[in-house]
């Protein structure tokens, strides 16, 4: 069963040796992630499922441990995804899955064992849910962290430029995150939501299922789009 999760973005600007001059701009943003995390190791799970958007080569599974790297984009910092060696090879976490390992291992997470889950931005949302829900079945103590960005297109400088559906979706998005509403995660649009380069949506799906049926609040800790981007972190618990 679900017992807690944690919702945060997955930029590569999170990582401040990713983001270099510009790391001081995205502090908040950082200290409300390390907030969602501690939220879902207060509740003392017994397994960590990490979620993100990921392309059919790295949607895994990745077990703890799991090398990544941000090569890709430039910056030749390399994590596992929680504490531990992994399999040995080169890196095989998307970059999603490599900004939570970022994260886990700032939080100096201890509380139960990491697995991680890359999906595809295509998924329908009832695959999505079917996915979410066979995390959470079982007596056994489950937590997510979520790691997907809302909409690109929120200015002219964003990645995908203005799109004035885009604060409306992201809205609607961080209505339902912070309210633990798995209904209104599952109706948004999959069509719009890849039309504005929403990569979080399927994750955030994903995160409903597994959570219907058992009754978690939720609390919305921040919402931003600095670069144009939604930028949204959630605690559920």
């Amino acid at each position: 069963m679900l017992v807690a999760a944690a919702v945060c973005p997955c930029p590569p600007l999170l990582v401040p040796e990713v983001a270099a001059g510009a790391a001081g701009e995205l502090q908040p943003l950082r200290a409300a992630c390390r907030d969602a995390v501690a939220v879902t190791a207060a509740a003392r799970p017994d397994r960590l499922v990490v979620i993100g958007p990921a392309e059919q080569a790295g949607r895994g599974p990745h077990p703890q441990g799991a090398l990544g790297s941000f090569a890709g984009v430039g910056v030749g910092h390399e994590v596992r995804l929680g504490p531990g060696e992994g399999p040995t090879g080169p890196a095989r976490l998307p970059l999603s899955l490599a900004v939570a390992g970022w994260l886990l291992e700032r939080t100096r997470w201890a509380a139960a064992p990491v697995e991680g889950i890359g999906v595809g931005e295509p998924l329908a949302a009832q695959r999505c849910a079917q996915v979410g829900r066979e995390i959470a079945a079982g007596a056994e103590r489950v937590a997510l962290l979520v790691m997907g960005d809302g909409s690109a297109c929120r200015s002219v400088r964003a990645p995908g430029y203005l799109d004035e559906r885009a604060a409306g979706f992201d809205a609607d998005a961080a209505r339902a995150l912070g309210a633990a509403d798995t209904a209104a995660l599952l109706s948004l649009d999959a069509g719009l939501a890849q039309e504005l380069r929403a990569a979080g949506r399927a994750p955030w799906q994903v995160l409903a299922g597994a959570g219907e049926g058992a009754g978690l609040g939720g609390e919305l800790l921040h919402d931003e789009a600095p670069y144009g981007v939604g930028y949204l972190v959630a605690a559920w618990s």
